[in-house]
């Protein structure tokens, strides 16, 4: 069983930076791979960031390549997220969500999830 707490979530004007924390327990959570997941108003759940376990390579959504960089650490168990020039349309409650194996992009095939925290990007 991996937990998954977020933090880091808050209201900051477009152009601006927020960095995301996830803290995990569990003995397997480095042998889990990590993700960051969010889901806007009225919208499905969308694929944001990934790092695998076993390499750290990462994987990030278009839309957020060259802005957001997810960074883990497994001594620490900690998974991050730092977003920079964030955009109105990054609002959005983010979820940090992992699963056994490798990553995936698709929201559904996550086993944990952390309960969420909201990011609002004003204009």
């Amino acid at each position: 069983q991996v937990q998954l707490v977020e933090s880091g979530g808050g209201l900051v004007q477009a152009g601006g930076s927020l960095r995301l924390s996830c803290a995990a327990s569990g003995r397997t959570f480095s042998s889990v791979s990590t993700a960051w997941i969010r889901q806007a108003p009225g919208k499905e759940r969308e694929f944001v960031a990934a790092i695998s376990w076993s390499n750290g390579v990462t994987y990030y959504a278009d839309s957020v390549k060259g802005r957001f960089t997810i960074s883990r650490d497994n001594a620490k168990n900690t998974v991050a997220l730092q977003m920079n020039s964030l955009k109105p349309d990054d609002t959005a409650v983010y979820y940090c969500a992992a699963r056994r194996g490798v990553v995936a992009m698709t929201p559904t095939l996550y086993d944990y999830w952390g309960q969420g925290t909201q990011v609002t990007v004003s204009s």
